[in-house]
């Protein structure tokens, strides 16, 4: 039995290892390829619908990575609102379910990975997701935790900011309000 469970423990660290390097690795590969920020409404494919790769807002960046291991938020987020419309009323100037933005507003992602359990506290590890007020304003920004780090050990932020996809040392520059992890909990 305790080979069994060595065995699948094993298994587990060596699934959810390379579904955090696979998630990584789609957040990253949008690093100089999304050029700008562009929160622009547009009228998207669903499911899997995206703006051009060029441009995108900070919540592209999650999406994006998380289609590199085949989960669709666009898709997830607009089930999950249809079937839970209280868990989001009042988050936007508007309630309305819309497959073309819901997935791209930080308190729609926010609001779902709370309810999916995904909410954590403590270390940031690689594949965390993180969501923060930026100063001088009441905006929500998000953006992914890598494997590389700063100079006190803690990850670089993979995100879209303004400036396009950039990975940087950013984790305590903006207030952090939440702290999420979908993969290893």
């Amino acid at each position: 039995m305790k080979k069994i469970l060595a065995v699948a423990l094993l298994f587990s660290a060596l699934l959810f290892g390379g579904a955090v390097e696979t998630f990584l690795a789609a957040a990253r590969a949008q690093v100089g390829k999304t050029l700008t920020y562009d929160p622009t409404y547009v009228k998207l494919k669903f499911p899997g619908g995206d703006v051009p790769l060029s441009k995108g807002v900070c919540t592209d960046v999650v999406v994006r990575a998380l289609r590199g291991l085949d989960i669709d938020l666009q898709e997830r987020i607009y089930s999950y609102k249809k079937s839970h419309p209280k868990l989001f009323k009042g988050l936007y100037y508007t309630d309305r379910l819309d497959p073309n933005i819901d997935h791209r507003r930080v308190k729609n992602i926010q609001t779902y990975f709370a309810a999916r359990g995904y909410r954590v506290k403590g270390a940031f590890r690689p594949g965390d997701i993180v969501v923060w007020k930026l100063p001088g304003s009441n905006l929500d920004h998000i953006g992914i935790c890598s494997n590389r780090y700063n100079a006190d050990g803690e990850p670089l932020i993979i995100h879209n900011v303004g400036a396009g996809a950039k990975e940087e040392d950013v984790l305590r520059a903006y207030h952090i309000v939440d702290h999420f992890r979908i993969f290893d909990r």
